[in-house]
Formats: C-alpha cells, sequence, structure tokens
C-alpha cells in the first residue's frame, strides 16, 4: 500500500484573508486525484509546507477564558456573514504576523471583550488543533487563560459584530438547550464548563 503524496498547489483565488487552491496528489493506489482546499495561507507558504514538507504554524488564537473576579466563562456572540446570523462562540482572532501567541491572546481578548490577560495556563492549552481538515488546513491555538476587568466594546473593530459575555455555569446549560447557533469549540467547552465549572481551569 502506498502513501498519498501531494505534487502540486494551485491558486485559484487568493485575498488578503483567504485563498482556495487545487491541490494534486497521487492517492494511495497511486491514481492521479485532486483536492479543493480552502487556506488562510499564500501560494508560497502552501509550496513550502505541502512540497518540503515545511511545519506550519497557528493561523490564530481561540480562548478559553475564566474571569477571575467572577468565575465565569467568558463567551461571545458574533455575526458572521456565512451563517447571515448570530452565534455563540468564544473570543478568537488571527495571528499578526510575527505575533507570539501570547501576544495574538492577550490582544483579541482586549478588543473582543475589553477584558485584561492575567495568565495563559500552559498545561491546559494546545499550540495547534484544526478545524475542519476535509475543507481547510486552518489551524488554531487553542488557549485556556484566566483574565479580569470589566466587559466593553469599545475596543471592537469597525468590522466587528461582537457581544461578549461572562456565563455561569447555570447560564451556560440554558444556552446549550436552547435554539441558539453554536460553534462547534463553544458548545464543547460550554458542555464542559456546566460539568466541571472552574476546575475546568485547574
Amino acid at each position: 500500500m502506498k502513501k498519498t503524496i501531494i505534487n502540486n498547489v494551485n491558486p485559484l483565488i487568493e485575498n488578503k484573508f483567504i485563498g482556495l487552491f487545487e491541490i494534486e496528489y497521487k492517492n494511495k493506489l497511486n491514481e492521479d486525484k485532486v483536492w479543493m482546499v480552502a487556506s488562510r495561507k499564500s501560494h508560497e507558504e502552501l509550496k513550502h509546507i505541502y512540497l518540503k514538507n515545511e511545519e506550519d504554524s497557528a493561523d490564530a488564537v481561540v480562548i478559553v477564558g475564566l474571569h477571575k473576579s467572577s468565575g465565569k466563562l467568558i463567551l461571545i456572540k458574533q455575526f458572521r456573514v456565512p451563517i447571515n446570523d448570530y452565534i455563540y462562540e468564544l473570543p478568537a482572532g488571527l495571528v499578526d504576523e510575527g505575533e507570539s501567541i501570547e501576544t495574538s491572546v492577550e490582544r483579541e481578548l482586549r478588543e473582543e471583550t475589553g477584558l485584561t490577560l492575567l495568565e495563559i495556563k500552559k498545561d491546559k492549552s494546545k499550540d495547534k488543533v484544526y478545524l475542519s481538515p476535509g475543507m481547510s488546513d486552518e489551524s488554531v491555538a487553542f488557549i485556556y487563560c484566566i483574565c479580569d476587568g470589566e466587559i466593553t466594546d469599545e475596543f471592537l473593530e469597525p468590522d466587528e459584530d461582537i457581544e461578549a459575555f461572562l456565563i455561569s455555569q447555570e447560564e451556560a446549560k440554558e444556552i446549550l438547550a436552547s435554539n441558539h447557533k453554536i460553534d462547534t469549540k463553544a458548545f464543547l467547552i460550554l458542555q464542559m464548563f456546566v460539568s466541571l465549572g472552574t476546575k475546568l481551569f485547574e
């Protein structure tokens, strides 16, 4: 049985935030195949990753935050164009070029919630996990942290339509039982928070 081998990366559409690429590969039976991949990386970056087996880094950070003063989970509700609706999510955002994961977490947490990062729980966090590998190579650093301060929307970017919340275990249970749209990552963390409460961060 032969291993699947990628032979070429052809750009179809590229813009600042995302591109669509045609990936030519041979499957385990040595048959020529094509796969469509959405990526946040450039054509040049993908050629190095696919054809030279270079390691990639996380495209974004996803923040699992505990508000120190209240003992509550941080959640946001954001309008997302692809679903034409608001959806419950965890705070998140792209890693800027040359930016460390910690700096990204601190910046995105402040922008989307107004809260201040106090501590990253490195033993619980993961540097890179993949979101939808059947369609995209997008990966995120999944970061558990402790933060504090007051919720505010004064730091949001002009195109961000976000409301931030501090959620108790009971409120988390109510959201899970509701008909509101929930992002997969937020859904799993809400389930864990309902079961574990603040022990989720220990």
